[in-house]
């Protein structure tokens, strides 16, 4: 299941970010990458641990909050500390095929979550940078990704894929993993389908309406029967 989510931030919002971050000093992104993934990782981040990242993650983490389609797609039990990178096409900067780690810890809180979910929230305007596609291979092949500032995709962590390379400009991205309370991904995309479904149903019949009431019940018994809280 690969799903987009628009307008998680701002233009306002997005703005922000990039003057903090284009005041910051960044690393090298091998640094948070596992052994398999830093053999073709080439990119900068922003210290994992550092002030400006952590502030800057809490507010994707409020903004998140409050977008009830990423809540949907993903019934999130834990979201691992946002994390922020750029591609720049001088330094030739891409990101190889690979899968990400099945477990994340985060040394300043203790937090360690399995990665069902990954997550790519995008800083940069398409029109900023060429290349830079987020490509995720599934059952049905290769997907492209690459969506305005301020947009974010989801996608199964378990997934191949890989960021081709950046050849003008620079791609910012946010980027970051979560544990679902629901960790069967069928199951998860089948909640998902029915509560957009629900949620056409009370734009047309209202949220009194019997068929409504009765299916946002069984949508909520299938997230009692799956959950893992």
């Amino acid at each position: 299941m690969l799903i987009c989510v628009p307008e998680v931030l701002s233009k306002d919002d997005v703005a922000d970010f990039r003057r903090i971050m284009d005041a910051s000093d960044w690393e090298d992104g091998r640094s948070t990458a596992g052994a398999q993934s830093a053999m073709v990782k080439r990119n900068e981040q922003l210290p994992p641990d550092g002030e400006v990242a952590r502030t800057l993650g809490n507010r994707v983490l409020s903004a998140l909050s409050a977008s009830p389609r990423f809540i949907s797609a993903a019934i999130p039990l834990q979201i691992f500390p946002p994390l922020f990178n750029r591609y720049v096409a001088s330094g030739g900067h891409h990101f190889g095929l690979h899968v990400d780690n099945a477990v994340r810890g985060d040394r300043l809180t203790g937090m360690r979550i399995r990665t069902d979910l990954s997550v790519t929230l995008f800083l940069s305007e398409p029109d900023e940078y060429d290349g830079g596609e987020l490509v995720v291979e599934d059952l049905y092949g290769s997907h492209e990704i690459k969506l305005a500032a301020g947009d974010l995709v989801l996608y199964p962590a378990s997934s191949l894929h890989l960021v081709t390379p950046v050849t003008r400009g620079m791609r910012v991205a946010s980027f970051f993993w979560l544990q679902s309370m629901v960790r069967d991904a069928h199951a998860r995309s089948l909640i998902f389908d029915l509560d957009t479904s629900i949620q056409a149903l009370v734009e047309r019949l209202g949220r009194d309406d019997p068929e409504t009431v009765k299916l946002t019940g069984i949508y909520h018994n299938l997230i009692r029967y799956w959950a893992e809280v």
